[in-house]
């Protein structure tokens, strides 16, 4: 039975008038909001996409037209180009929720790798949770956007968070400075702040995106309880009340703080988004809003 695909065909639509941007100029590299998708001549044809209004018209494909009597827009590339690199956060904690955080970053990350694809990026996607796993990588056009899918739709859940190993991990294996997004609901124990900021030190821009079930940010049980924690089995008896409940908020907005504080501070962008929020909507709700798509 075939897997059903993460975004619908009329959302692939729309995703066709984005880009993903950035902020940064990365030395030796094509710089600030993706001008490396050029289109004209002595460049290299690579795809077409959908003609959107605002498209320059000398890059239509007008022979196209008379053939199919739609508009499409040739899509050249220029060397070198930023690398974009996706960390998909695939620990336990992305299975709490009904599992809903899990696949709604899968969903996310697969909307991200489309706009990239149709716009030429190459995106590494890269897997992590108490290790770095090995890099997927997607670029060459829309037509690629099947094994994306696929490879999305086979990963599971499992491991605990460490972003301290991940992120020394990383270091070691890209050495090259560029975009990197982190999609995760960024519980460790032992904290992401320190580990992200070193990664926004060494140079690279961020963009992270936290997940969240409503239960994460307000839990809604209350008295007696026992809680067991999803990555490490320990378990934790506490009294929860209207008290107990109003602290725990309150961190959990520090926290999200926090990470934003992380973010920006470098030049980076921050957007947490609820797994009640529709996909779609998040794509051209927040994270265009922020400017990391557009």
């Amino acid at each position: 039975m075939a897997q059903k695909p993460f975004i619908e065909r009329g959302f692939l639509e729309k995703l066709e008038r984005l880009a993903i941007r950035w902020q940064k100029s990365f030395p030796g590299l094509v710089g600030g909001h993706n001008p490396s998708r050029q289109a004209g001549p002595g460049l290299e044809f690579l795809d077409h996409r959908h003609f959107h209004y605002g498209d320059d018209l000398r890059a239509v494909n007008w022979r196209a037209y008379l053939r199919f009597e739609k508009l499409f827009m040739k899509m050249f590339h220029v060397e070198p180009r930023i690398p974009v690199r996706l960390l998909l956060d695939v620990s336990r904690s992305m299975a709490t929720g009904a599992g809903t955080k899990f696949d709604y970053a899968r969903r996310l990350a697969a909307a991200l790798c489309y706009v990239g694809l149709v716009r030429l990026d190459a995106i590494s996607v890269l897997p992590f949770s108490d290790h770095l796993g090995d890099p997927f990588h997607c670029w060459g056009g829309r037509h690629r956007f099947a094994p994306v899918v696929d490879y999305l739709s086979a990963l599971e859940p499992q491991g605990r968070t460490d972003y301290l190993a991940v992120v020394r991990q990383f270091s070691t294996r890209f050495l090259q400075r560029g975009l990197l997004i982190v999609i995760s609901d960024f519980f460790d124990d032992g904290g992401s702040e320190r580990p992200l900021q070193y990664l926004a030190d060494f140079g690279h821009e961020l963009f992270l995106v936290q997940i969240w079930d409503e239960e994460d940010r307000e839990p809604s049980a209350s008295g007696e309880l026992e809680l067991v924690d999803a990555e490490t089995g320990a378990v934790l008896h506490i009294d929860f009340d209207g008290e107990a409940r109003r602290r725990y908020a309150e961190a959990f907005a520090s926290y999200a703080r926090d990470l934003q504080r992380v973010a920006l501070a470098s030049g980076g962008r921050y957007v947490g988004l609820s797994t009640s929020t529709p996909v779609e909507e998040a794509i051209f709700g927040p994270l265009s809003y922020v400017g990391a798509l557009g």
